[in-house]
């Protein structure tokens, strides 16, 4: 199965010159919970924006067109060829960014979305429109903002209606 994990702001937004728009530890802590011990399938600017490089305790595969070293992670150059290396794993996570997205939102089965209650007009990368005539969503939590977390959230899971 192939699911996608991200946070998107009311208006689309989800980040802004390759960082992400919030800090939202309770968010990084489910993030975490969810995709350790499983592949992830994320673009080259996202693999380089991460502060410590790959993230452990997960397989990290990195898309690009353009074959390069990323240490800790292995290269995929398609779509397709992402999809071969995570074989009949039992769950594999996008994470981002905006044209992985796009390029992996055909394959994905579902979307672990987490809706950010707030609108950043200043954001540079957007979410792929999603149709939702196409999606179910099997759960919803609410989240309210804390000392720790400015935004309150929304966590949507969605699964394609086939």
């Amino acid at each position: 199965m192939i699911s996608i994990v991200v946070a998107i702001a009311e208006n689309g937004a989800i980040g802004y010159k390759n960082d992400l728009l919030w800090h939202l530890p309770a968010d990084l802590k489910r993030f975490k919970e969810t995709t350790t011990g499983h592949s992830i399938i994320m673009g080259s600017h996202t693999f380089r924006s991460l502060p410590k490089g790959a993230l452990p305790n997960r397989r990290n595969i990195v898309l690009s067109r353009t074959r390069q070293e990323f240490p800790g992670a292995e290269w995929a150059a398609t779509p397709e060829v992402a999809l071969e290396m995570v074989g009949d794993e039992e769950e594999a996570f996008v994470i981002g960014g905006a044209q992985i997205y796009a390029a992996m939102l055909p394959y994905a089965d579902k979307i672990y979305l987490t809706r950010v209650h707030a609108k950043f007009p200043h954001a540079d990368t957007f979410f792929p429109k999603l149709d939702m005539s196409e999606w179910l969503e099997l759960s919803r939590t609410e989240y309210p903002a804390d000392e720790k977390n400015a935004y309150a959230t929304t966590l949507h899971e969605l699964v394609r209606d086939y």
